[in-house]
């Protein structure tokens, strides 16, 4: 139905920092998960339409199948501590960032949606002295309707610190396979969606998706690829509390 097929491996790293081919799926921690429903419905819901104007008026809008790509809150940094066990700021190490996170669709194949998901990774540490890597893992995970994790793939970025540098910035990316099928609305429900409706009907100022069998439709149909930091228990809440 659905699967995560990424280049980049649970264990190992190359020299470059490219990931190695080693799948492994991790079962998501429950607290990235709840934070990351929130975000991943929304960005589905926001980022899988299309608005425009019809020949009327008329706001018309219409649905994507792919994926929405999104970046779950508070999974999105992390921060590292010498000795690891102090949260003072005199004690941080390194900082990162993901961002510019992207996701291509590509919708060719009659039975697969491919996503390729690509993103920066920004990186500071605070003593420049001496060559450093640093790897960081981070987690793919593709969902769907908002609250069922479907898979979830752990990979590894390295960050390069030359001598006397403060700064680094390095690369990652993934790709989902999501089912054409499952991500199609059936015609029924689709109909009562983005049928036109005019002035003066009785239900023409009713939402459709005030119907729950309408809502449990669309979201049934809706797949989020949620992108973060794999944070330990204390680095989210650290994250949270910041």
């Amino acid at each position: 139905m659905v699967n995560v097929a990424s280049h980049y491996g649970a264990a190992r790293v190359s020299r470059d920092g490219s990931l190695v081919k080693d799948y492994a799926a991790v079962p998501i921690r429950p607290s990235t998960l709840r934070i990351g429903l929130i975000i991943g419905l929304a960005a589905a819901l926001a980022g899988c339409k299309h608005r425009g104007i019809d020949e009327t008026g008329g706001v018309t809008i219409t649905r994507s199948i792919c994926p929405a790509v999104a970046l779950p809150a508070y999974t999105g940094d992390i921060t590292l501590f010498d000795p690891p066990s102090s949260r003072a700021s005199s004690a941080i190490d390194v900082v990162a960032t993901i961002t510019d996170l992207r996701g291509a669709c590509n919708d060719v194949a009659p039975a697969d949606l491919t996503s390729n998901v690509t993103f920066k990774v920004l990186g500071q540490r605070t003593n420049p002295s001496g060559a450093r890597d640093v790897v960081l893992p981070y987690f793919v995970t593709v969902m769907r309707g908002g609250t069922g994790v479907l898979s979830k793939s752990i990979g590894r970025v390295q960050l390069h610190f030359d001598d006397g540098q403060l700064r680094a910035e390095t690369t990652g990316s993934g790709t989902a396979t999501v089912s054409r099928a499952l991500s199609t609305l059936p015609p029924a429900i689709n109909q009562r969606i983005t049928r036109r409706r005019r002035a003066g009907e009785a239900d023409a100022a009713v939402d459709p998706m005030s119907d729950p069998k309408v809502r449990a439709a669309v979201r049934s149909a809706s797949f989020e690829v949620l992108v973060g930091f794999q944070l330990t228990e204390d680095q989210l809440s650290y994250n949270a509390r910041r």
